[in-house]
């Protein structure tokens, strides 16, 4: 059932109060498959989502589903050329977000049903708080309810880390991920602050629809955790789409264009020709010229050689600001200061664990250094009978990890004779949906060689695999690393079409030990991308 007014629980003008055997916050992958397991056992389950948009959790309204619709709409578009002038990119553009809004809207409602039609499943939309050890308020349009619970779990999620920089949440046209998602207009122009896999993944798919997209990276280094030459391999992919990058680059301030789109002043360290005026104090329309970045004097990598920034957002130079004695001069390291005239702006400087407002304090429940709920192995916060599930809780931020948090929770539930912990998860896998997507599982060369193992590289080209020509779609590479001495495998990096399937199977093999021969001798039907396992481990 689900609650929409206070008189489905008590008279008018009293506070309604519900006493259940288990409270969830939070409508979300662990969440939710929990409420269902426990509604199943006979348990009275109260579920309580702050927004009838979000049933179902991130993942179908916001996060992994919508995005990955409007990125298969941005394929399409990019093969079938709908990307190639104003009108029909405006079109597939359109289509797109028509066909997202659709799907999201779909699974929002089937998610919401299949909890609230249970007799045992109260749903009350409404933001939580708690205001004892197991009792919650939650404030509903209607008015406040009042929950007491043996049991309570808490399952938030993340919501998106905006950084301090003035004029980021006053200024029209400055996006997070899910604002951007639901646009209707198409962007020509797109800055994007953070080159993460999640900012990666919208200058990918916003490239494939036809908008010009510059990427501003705070450091040197493109993805620095991950193998140089699979990094060099993604952003050389990334730019062939179009997409520009710009490194050592800090937004210092955002501010509304004179065309009515987005300028920012953005600094550039490792450049010798520095700037200490706000980009404010430009004159008016210098923001519309053209100036080429790549041939200042420049002491670290800011641009491909052949790519220019300044063909995407407009820039402009501000004059550097001389000495006392009237010389320019520049602070080590040098610094560059332009302004960046776009459309759109999307921050995607990673996700922060969604805790503001629980009041948490009340309850006992403390978090960590990094503002997540602490918990233990077996997802226990530090008050007696709360557990918190997914994001929350600091863990990896996958759909995947929320339900795998829903097993170590329910295996304490059901008696088990030895729960489940975080600490018997083994080796979970990624994936990252660029036009070739890529994903991971395990250590890479960088990780192995840190940790001083005795390892061998295994490489493929994923133009030597018959279904990638076949697809049409040879671009990319697999890596894997195995033990030297023992055949274990101790991770694989894979950029290839359809790498999201294939990883499954390397995990797989990683999870029941099995030594890279197998996967190098398993027979596989043809033509597949998997079989290029057998060549990869040979």
């Amino acid at each position: 059932m689900s609650i929409s007014t206070p008189n489905a629980i008590s008279t008018p003008n009293t506070s309604p109060t519900i006493t259940t055997d288990a409270l969830i916050i939070g409508f979300g992958k662990g969440g939710k498959t929990l409420a269902a397991k426990l509604s199943a056992a006979g348990r009275k389950v109260v579920v309580a989502e702050a927004s009838a948009d979000m049933y179902g959790g991130t993942c179908i309204n916001i996060g992994c589903l919508p995005s990955k619709s409007l990125i298969l709409s941005a394929e399409q578009a990019r093969r079938d050329g709908a990307n190639s002038t104003p009108e029909t990119r405006e079109a597939a553009f359109e289509a797109a977000i028509k066909e997202k809004r659709r799907v999201t809207s779909m699974l929002r409602d089937k998610n919401y049903h299949k909890l609230a039609d249970q007799d045992n499943i109260t749903v009350i939309t409404g933001r939580a708080h708690f205001t004892g050890p197991h009792s919650v308020e939650i404030a509903t349009a209607e008015g406040p309810v009042a929950v007491t619970a043996s049991k309570i779990f808490i399952n938030t999620g993340a919501t998106p880390r905006i950084p301090d920089i003035p004029g980021i949440h006053t200024t029209p046209g400055v996006y997070t991920s899910t604002g951007l998602m639901d646009l209707d207009d198409m962007p020509q122009r797109l800055v994007i602050i953070g080159s993460g896999f999640i900012g990666l993944e919208f200058a990918s798919m916003f490239a494939d629809f036809g908008t010009e997209v510059t990427v501003l990276q705070h450091n040197a280094e493109f993805l620095p955790r991950e193998d140089a030459d699979v990094a060099a391999a993604i952003r050389a992919q990334l730019e062939a789409q179009g997409v520009k990058f710009l490194f050592n680059a800090d937004t210092k301030a955002i501010a509304p264009a004179a065309d009515g789109g987005v300028r920012l002043s953005v600094a550039v360290k490792g450049m010798t020709r520095g700037a200490s005026q706000a980009c404010d104090s430009t004159p008016a329309g210098t923001g519309n010229a053209h100036t080429d970045i790549t041939g200042a004097t420049d002491t670290t990598t800011t641009t491909s050689p052949t790519s220019n920034p300044t063909d995407h957002a407009t820039m402009s130079h501000v004059q550097t600001k001389p000495s006392d004695d009237g010389e320019p001069r520049f602070a080590e390291p040098a610094e560059a200061r332009f302004c960046l005239t776009t459309d759109a702006v999307l921050v995607a400087t990673g996700r922060t664990p969604n805790v503001e407002g629980l009041h948490l304090e009340a309850a006992g429940v403390e978090l960590t250094e990094r503002g997540a709920v602490k918990v233990d192995e077996l997802l226990r916060t530090t008050a007696a009978d709360i557990w918190a599930l997914g994001d929350v809780n600091g863990g990896p931020q996958h759909t995947y990890i929320s339900l795998d948090d829903y097993r170590v929770v329910w295996s304490q539930l059901n008696g088990s004779d030895r729960p489940y912990t975080v600490k018997d998860r083994k080796h979970v896998p990624s994936s990252t949906f660029l036009a070739t997507p890529y994903s991971r599982v395990g250590l890479n060369e960088r990780e192995a060689k840190a940790a001083g193992l005795d390892y061998v590289v295994k490489r493929l080209p994923v133009a030597a695999v018959p279904k990638a020509q076949v697809m049409r779609r040879p671009d990319g590479l697999m890596k894997a690393i195995v033990e030297r001495n023992t055949g274990r495998i101790l991770g694989a990096m894979l950029l290839s079409v359809e790498s999201h399937e294939v990883i499954n199977i390397v995990k797989l093999a990683m999870d029941l030990d099995a030594p890279a021969s197998t996967l190098r001798d398993m027979v596989f039907t043809h033509p597949t991308i998997a079989e290029a396992l057998n060549d990869l481990f040979a």
